[in-house]
């Protein structure tokens, strides 16, 4: 395998919504709510689960850090359902994507960096990396599909990546 690198871009929704949705908070999404002490942000994200799943809410711990560069040559996808991750603490991670086709090759992905206040929301399908994070002990909420059928599909790219710092 040769190799093909990706420098991360920093993540906008724009960018991100061929994707899924990116999972932040902002003004065109502000509404008061218990007499106005808090603000709450509705709509940043749709929870999408075939009619045999559940909607499931995890928590992921990360137990090894990663360091970039890093190389990889496997990305996954969820057919049956979206698929979340938010940092519970302020913390950069990047994301590496590409878009819910039958295949995937390593020239179809496409990588972004958070700005450490953001999450992701990957549509049914989208094809990414699995999760990396700079620090042992990040936590990040996880919303997605649960229930009996497999839902997780993995592909071995046609040539190793190279992700560099952003």
């Amino acid at each position: 395998m040769s190799g093909i690198t990706l420098k991360p871009l920093p993540l906008t929704r724009e960018r991100f919504d061929p994707y899924g949705d990116v999972i932040e908070t902002s003004p065109e999404y502000r509404q008061g709510m218990n007499d106005s002490r808090f603000e709450r942000f509705d709509g940043l994200a749709d929870v999408d689960i075939d009619a045999d799943g559940r909607i499931a809410v995890s928590i992921a711990r990360c137990r090894a850090a990663t360091t970039l560069p890093y190389r990889f040559d496997v990305v996954e996808r969820h057919p049956l359902g979206s698929q979340a991750f938010i940092p519970l603490t302020p913390a950069r991670f990047v994301v590496v994507v590409a878009p819910p086709d039958a295949s995937v090759e390593a020239g179809d992905l496409h990588a972004f960096v958070t700005n450490g206040r953001q999450g992701v929301n990957y549509h049914r399908g989208t094809w990414h990396m699995p999760l990396i994070a700079f620090e042992a002990g990040q936590q990040f909420l996880v919303i997605d599909r649960a229930g009996d059928a497999p839902n997780c599909d993995e592909h071995g790219l046609d040539e190793s990546v190279l992700l560099l710092e952003a």
